[in-house]
This record gives structure tokens, C-alpha cells and sequence, in this order.
């Protein structure tokens, strides 16, 4: 692998080659790939999920941590399946060749020279998992769901297409529903498009579907193909026997995924499938989705979502991107793309920022902010994942701070220590009005955050105050809280009632004066990996929430991204870092000042 910072000293990288030297490199690479038969230029002559899976388990073919522990898996079943008489599960070679040999057989793309399809062993091994895994006795496919997470341009929407063209007439269901699903209604036309196209120009399927504008039907088993965003209003009566949802990075709630989960109540082996790109969506089911699988792949004997699917192509780490061998870690069609192109282009934009960041994001799927003014990136707030146990810190000095928002949306409190080491620990704490909770468009999320204990959704329509204070008293019998921190906005009487109760209160004035030093010093806390949330989920959501924009001055401040993004956990801790970075430096005797740590203990 070749480092950031190693890949000009390296003659042998395309990257520092002129274009003629490009497409030489290009053209070796791709002889030796076709050579070990990982780019077909015609059908393989039988099914290649288990020789694929093989090959990434023996290094044979380049890929990333999580293709390799979907192969792992895959190998493994196939011996649990076969000696283990207790396992539910066989692999069905037929029935996971069958979708293949369709697509390659009966369907032709509807763009470019090419007059068939030809499938990838890396198509091979994630369609035949998904209909050739079975129950020994049913013969009902296991896989209810699939996460497919790829770079752009890696032929998803063909496969899209053949895949729903093959499930609503040819998998033995009786009024098949199919879905193309996507957050706008543009984008899962296109997907409806191009299943429509491919029909009209495969004379055999022509026979045998007649599409419309607006649905696809196959007469004989009386099934149906249509397009559903989520902003069609009325959902319900949905039955789905397959559906493909499209860029689920862009989703910010659960709505259409949850409708079309529970409308499969009445088919016997139904699928969803998801197909995507990263995205800089970073609370999203996306996001849940890849830390579901990454549990899954890496706790195999755990059983973890054995219902579910997961090929979760990206690179492993940002310094591959200046290898193009390593690319295909993320792209595994990458032997049928314009590599020389991709080369060229990557080579021009690569001196951009924002065009880096969209590089990073789309085409070698690592989850990062394409926004220049983002507080943090994700691999940043990934760094910052130790625990503490609170009782631990039961007697010890603190800082109090809260941001009190509107009283019909969130309210946040919170406690932030400053301990021993250079770290700090935040104990925060948040609350909603019921009447919140009932619109809020991601109620699942906040269900699950008060299952936590991060959250207390409080009855009615406004949060009362009083809840905080309390929370604080509470706070205050384990934790010697030295004083409280906040923002003088909506803040008059609350403040009164903490003073009332003997809490020493101080304001902190709302402005890159006050916040600029405490927000750049816990931004230099966080890229070090010392500030300790215990992961909390909703912290989490809050500081990825945290954008920056410009004062009258010049100067950054933080706000939230969008009406529906809250930060009010971030706006409380940042409240109490104005005081606790003072706590972190000491007088030292031969210095006026230098940078330190107060012992506690």
C-alpha cells in the first residue's frame, strides 16, 4: 500500500505517470486480472460464489476487511451446513445460479455496443448468497434483507433492474409485488426506467411483460413492477415480495423503510435489498445499517443478523485511495470501468479539497463530510471511544452546562470532567415533549435513546424546566458540581431556581469571544481522543449535527446544518468547556502558565 505521502517517490504508480504511461499500466493490469478470472468477458460456465469467496479468503483476489469476512462467513456456513445436523441452512447451487443465468440469458442492457450481460464473480458471489442460501427442510431463501455497499458506477443499476425483472415473474410468487424504491420520486424512476428499457430491448422479455408509464406488469402470474419515493404520501396497502431501495445514504429517518418492512406479512420468502453509496449523512440508517453488518462479519459465532446480508465494499483506510490497485477494495466492477480515465480524473481532482472529499465519499465509499465547514469528520468522533463507569467518578469536581432550545423541542443538560490524564469525561442528559416525540421523523431513534436512558420524553407539549433542575440535584448527591454553565437565552428563571438551590451559575456569553478558544480546544481534545462520551448514540447525532459558519468578524461559530439537526448536547457541553479548559491548566513555578492537568484525587 502506498501512503499519502509515498506515492510521488514511487515511479511505478499510475499516478505519477503521463497518460501514455497510464493506459500501459492499465492495460497490464487489466491482462492479469482477466487472466485470473477475476474480469469475465463472457458468462462463467457455472456458478462462481464459492470460487470467489476463495479466492478473498486466500488473498488471491484484493479486497477489503469486510469482503473477506462475507466470504469468511459464507465458507464457514457451507461447513456448518454440512456437518452440523442441527444448522438450518444449505446452500442451493441451482437456485443461486438461477437470477444469474436470467440476467445473462434473457435480458439485454439498454446502453452502450455490449448485446449481453456478463456477470462479475463478485455478482456471483452476492447474488447466489442471497437466493441460493435456503432452509434445509422449507427450501425458503434465508436472506430476508441485503446491504450491497459499493462505490458509484459499479453497474448497480443494471443489476437493480435484471434483479426486479427476474423477481416479479420468475421466482415462483404468485402477484409479486416489486419495488424500486428511493428518497425522491427522480431517482427511483430512473431505476423503474432502466427495468423498462432493458424489457423493451430483450425481444424475449418484450413477449412477456407489458410496460407502462407508471407499472410494469407480468399478465401470467399477475405481478407487478412500480416506482415508490418517500414523498408519496399514503403507503399503506403495500405487499412486497422484493424491493430495492436506491441511495439509502441519503435517507435521514426510517419512514418508507419501515412501511415496506411491514408489508411483507404475507409472502412467504420476501427480500429487500440495499444498494448504495457513503454519504455524509451520518446519523441515518445508513450508518446503523454498516455498524449492523461490521457486528455481524466480525462476531460470526455469535449469530448476529443471520437473516441478513452484507457485501460492504470500501477501501480500509483513506491512504489507499493514492493506490489505484487498491481501488477495486471498492469497486469491484472496477475491470469493466474507464480506469485510465478514472486514473486522469482522479489525478486533476485530487488537488481540490471538496473535490477530494467527494473522491473519498463516492467513489471509495469511506463516510466523510463533503462539507468544507464541518465541525469533525467521522473517523475523528470514531477516535474518541473509551468508557468510564460514572460511579467511578462519584465525589469528583465537575462543570454543569445547558442550552435550553425552545420548550417544544430538545433540551439538553450535562456534567463535563476534567480528569487525570488530559481527558474529559461528558454525562449528559436530554428531554423532548411528548408532542415532539409524535412528529419527530425518526421516532424509532428517539425510542431507542430513551431505552438508553439518554432521553426523557417528557408528556405534553412543552419540556418544564423543572425537569432539569431536578436532573442537576440529582447530579449534584453524587458529583461535586462546581458551578453551572449557560447560555442567558430562555435561561432567567431556571437560573433562579438553580441559585435558589445553592448552584453556583455563570453566563456564557453567546460568541467566538467566549466559545472560539473552548470550541477549538475540544476540537483538539476530540482529534486526540480524549473526550469520553461512552459512545453515547445521541452525543454522537449532536456533534455530527455541528457545522460552522462565519460571524460578522470572520470568526467560526457552531450551527446546527438544518432545522431537523440539533445540537443542543453540543451547545451544553460547549457551555461547560469554557470553564473546564481553565481547570486543565496549572500555574507552574517557573513559568507564568503552561499547559497542564489538575490531580483530583
Amino acid at each position: 500500500m502506498i501512503s499519502s505521502s509515498e506515492y510521488k517517490e514511487n515511479p511505478d504508480n499510475p499516478l505519477n505517470m503521463d497518460q501514455a504511461h497510464i493506459e500501459k499500466w492499465v492495460d497490464k493490469w487489466k491482462e492479469q486480472e482477466k487472466k485470473a478470472f477475476h474480469i469475465l468477458s463472457k458468462p462463467a460456465p457455472g456458478l462462481l460464489t464459492t470460487p470467489y469467496a476463495e479466492d478473498v479468503v486466500n488473498g488471491f483476489q484484493i479486497s477489503n476487511e469486510w469482503i473477506k469476512r462475507a466470504c469468511e462467513r459464507h465458507l464457514k456456513d457451507l461447513k456448518r451446513s454440512e456437518e452440523d445436523p442441527d444448522y438450518m441452512w444449505e446452500f442451493d447451487e441451482k437456485k443461486a445460479y438461477r437470477p444469474i443465468k436470467f440476467i445473462e440469458q434473457k435480458t439485454v442492457p439498454s446502453k452502450g455496443d455490449a448485446r449481453r450481460l456478463v456477470m462479475q464473480p463478485w455478482q456471483h458471489f452476492f447474488i447466489g448468497c442471497m437466493f441460493g442460501w435456503v432452509h434445509k427442510k422449507t427450501g425458503i431463501r434465508r436472506f430476508r434483507e441485503a446491504l450491497i455497499f459499493l462505490g458509484r458506477k459499479n453497474g448497480k443499476t443494471t443489476v437493480e433492474s435484471g434483479l426486479a425483472d427476474y423477481m416479479v415473474g420468475f421466482d415462483h410468487e404468485n402477484g409479486a409485488n416489486v419495488y424500486f424504491l428511493a428518497n425522491s420520486q427522480k431517482q427511483s424512476s430512473i431505476l423503474y426506467n432502466e427495468a423498462r428499457n432493458m424489457i423493451n430491448a430483450s425481444p424475449w422479455l418484450q413477449e412477456r411483460f407489458q410496460p407502462t408509464r407508471s407499472e410494469i406488469r407480468y399478465p401470467k402470474t399477475n405481478g407487478t413492477i412500480v416506482a415508490m419515493s418517500a414523498e408519496k404520501k399514503d403507503k399503506d396497502g403495500e405487499n412486497l415480495h422484493f424491493g430495492v431501495f436506491d441511495e439509502i445514504h441519503e435517507y435521514e429517518d426510517y419512514g418508507l423503510i419501515n412501511v415496506m418492512k411491514r408489508s411483507r406479512g404475507t409472502r412467504k420468502q420476501p427480500l429487500i435489498v440495499y444498494i448504495t453509496t457513503a454519504g455524509t449523512v451520518l446519523d441515518g440508517p445508513l450508518v446503523d445499517m454498516i455498524d449492523s453488518g461490521h457486528d455481524c462479519l466480525r462476531n460470526y459465532d455469535q449469530n448476529i443478523d443471520e437473516r441478513t446480508f452484507y457485501y460492504l465494499a470500501s477501501l480500509d483506510n483513506k491512504e489507499e485511495i493514492y493506490d489505484p490497485r487498491m481501488w477495486i477494495k471498492a469497486n469491484p466492477n472496477l475491470g469493466l470501468m474507464d480506469l485510465t480515465g478514472l486514473i486522469s480524473d482522479f489525478k486533476h481532482d485530487m488537488r481540490s479539497p471538496r473535490e477530494l472529499a467527494d473522491w473519498v465519499t463516492k467513489q471509495f465509499n469511506i463516510f466523510a463530510e463533503t462539507d468544507d465547514l464541518s465541525f469533525i469528520t467521522p473517523e475523528t468522533l470514531a477516535r474518541n471511544n473509551k468508557h468510564i463507569n460514572p460511579s467511578t467518578l462519584e465525589g469528583r469536581d465537575c462543570i454543569g452546562g445547558y442550552d435550553l432550545s425552545e420548550t417544544e423541542d430538545f433540551t439538553s443538560a450535562c456534567l463535563e470532567f476534567p480528569l487525570d490524564d488530559g481527558t474529559v469525561f461528558i454525562l449528559e442528559h436530554s428531554w423532548i415533549p411528548a408532542a415532539r416525540y409524535k412528529r419527530d421523523k425518526n421516532p424509532e431513534r428517539l425510542k431507542m435513546w430513551q431505552k438508553e436512558k439518554q432521553l426523557t420524553i417528557i408528556p405534553g407539549d412543552y419540556v418544564d424546566y423543572s425537569y432539569v433542575l431536578e436532573w442537576f440535584k440529582k447530579m449534584s448527591q453524587k458529583y461535586n458540581i462546581i458551578q453551572i454553565n449557560y447560555d442567558p437565552a430562555k435561561a432567567l428563571r431556571l437560573n433562579k431556581e438553580l441559585e435558589f438551590e445553592g448552584f453556583q451559575t455563570e453566563v456564557v456569553r453567546q460568541g467566538f469571544f467566549t466559545l472560539g478558544g473552548p470550541m477549538q480546544n475540544f476540537k483538539e481534545l476530540m482529534l486526540a481522543g480524549n473526550v469520553i462520551f461512552n459512545e453515547s448514540s445521541m452525543f454522537k447525532w449532536y456533534i455530527n449535527n455541528v457545522r460552522l459558519r462565519k460571524d460578522r468578524n470572520d470568526n467560526w461559530l457552531p450551527t446546527k446544518s438544518s432545522r431537523s439537526r440539533k445540537i443542543d448536547g453540543f451547545a451544553a457541553a460547549l457551555d461547560a468547556h469554557v470553564t473546564v479548559i481553565d481547570m486543565m491548566i496549572q500555574p507552574d513555578d517557573d513559568q507564568d502558565f503552561e499547559s497542564g492537568f489538575i490531580s483530583f484525587d
